[in-house]
């Protein structure tokens, strides 16, 4: 039996409440069978879409800017969510496969960050919708936003992105953890807090869920980290007529390639280097990134890039 800890990709999940629902049942499918094939799983997700959702929406109705709704507030909103409807599809799930005496839970999750993190000086996480470029440019020119072109989908809003430091959560986590419940956990990469005076505090930022999910991963000791995207593997020369899958590599391997500028920012750049950082944490650890629906097929190499020392 394995520790596996599950990175979901907020895109995965839809764009709309309704889509998720469906979207989340998908994911409890894979996630359910590698509990049933006896590994101890916990889950974090991405919230990239639906955070910018709850941010717009409160934008919009919004009477003064002291009533809009702070990002870590949108956060863990995304979080609750989220969480039920993964937490109910999961449950499901397992009892419909004879396996209703494994407890599911969901729990808000802080995520420590350094103040002095230069991500706060460039924002670069993209949340909320896609926009054509005029679009895009008439919201800037509204707001203090910034807006990036995103891999070529169009535009989106993008907002700092810390490194995760810690878990402030973590003792419960493991506790969770080790009483062999499924557990959602660090949820949208977490809410970024830093400590300040005597408490810590949220701050404005998106941490990258597949870093936070990274950091969660070592901290509880697990064996497997998968990243779950929209691709079976990770390429190198993607799009090109040289175009390889890779599937099992070295840290040395993917940080060369990282040199080589294979990986897009923001896109597959940031799974790859979650990926290094947990495979290099600790000997023995190996990192997979695959597709959702072959997730119970990536530990027997199967599917999937596996990245390990």
């Amino acid at each position: 039996m394995s520790k596996i800890v599950i990175a979901l990709g907020g895109n995965a999940l839809g764009n709309s409440a309704n889509e998720q629902l469906t979207k989340a049942e998908l994911a409890a499918k894979s996630i359910a069978n590698l509990i049933s094939d006896g590994h101890q799983v916990v889950i974090a997700h991405g919230n990239g879409p639906q955070v910018g959702k709850i941010r717009l929406a409160f934008e919009e109705t919004s009477k003064t800017p002291e009533d809009t709704m702070p990002f870590p507030e949108c956060t863990a909103m995304s979080q609750g969510y989220i969480g039920y409807h993964l937490q109910q599809a999961i449950d499901e799930e397992l009892v419909a496969r004879g396996l209703d005496d494994i407890p599911v839970v969901s729990m808000l999750t802080q995520v420590v960050v350094d103040p002095e993190d230069p991500a706060f000086a460039n924002p670069t996480k993209p949340i909320g919708g896609y926009y054509s470029e005029t679009e895009a440019q008439k919201l800037m020119a509204e707001s203090d936003d910034s807006y990036v072109e995103d891999a070529g989908r169009g535009w989106r809003r993008v907002v700092p992105s810390p490194k995760p430091m810690d878990i402030y959560e973590k003792i419960s986590l493991k506790t969770l953890v080790d009483a062999g419940q499924v557990v959602i956990a660090c949820g949208g990469g977490g809410i970024p807090v830093i400590y300040q005076g005597s408490r810590y505090k949220g701050v404005d930022a998106v941490i990258d869920k597949d870093f936070a999910a990274a950091k969660m991963a070592a901290l509880i000791d697990a064996d497997v980290f998968i990243i779950l995207t929209a691709v079976d593997h990770v390429f190198v020369n993607f799009g090109k007529e040289n175009q390889q899958a890779l599937e099992n590599t070295s840290v040395a391997d993917m940080k060369k390639y990282i040199a080589e500028d294979q990986f897009a920012p923001g896109s597959m750049l940031p799974k790859v280097e979650a990926a290094i950082d947990f495979a290099e944490s600790k000997a023995g650890r190996r990192a997979i990134i695959a597709s959702l629906e072959k997730a119970s097929e990536t530990l027997g190499g199967n599917s999937g890039t596996t990245v390990q020392m």
